[in-house]
């Protein structure tokens, strides 16, 4: 039971320990990747990927904007 209870706290103390960890480097690592993000070719396959589906949603939004309207007019 003692060693169950033992493993226990230590692996808390890890998840804690990362956690910390995470909490003051996260933003230095999200900063370095959104630099190295947009230092990328245009060609390159994720930055290629992230553009057609930011603009698909722009587009979706577009859409359901337009059916909204059309909802409102169509009900008046």
């Amino acid at each position: 039971m003692r060693t169950v209870l033992v493993k226990a706290i230590r692996i808390f103390v890890a998840l804690g320990v990362v956690m910390l960890v995470m909490r003051f480097a996260g933003p230095k690592i999200g900063e370095f990747v959104d630099r190295q993000f947009e230092a990328a070719p245009e060609d390159f396959p994720p930055k290629w990927m992230y553009l057609n589906i930011s603009a698909i949603r722009e587009q979706n939004e577009r859409i359901l904007h337009l059916l909204q309207e059309k909802e409102t007019v169509g009900a008046a």
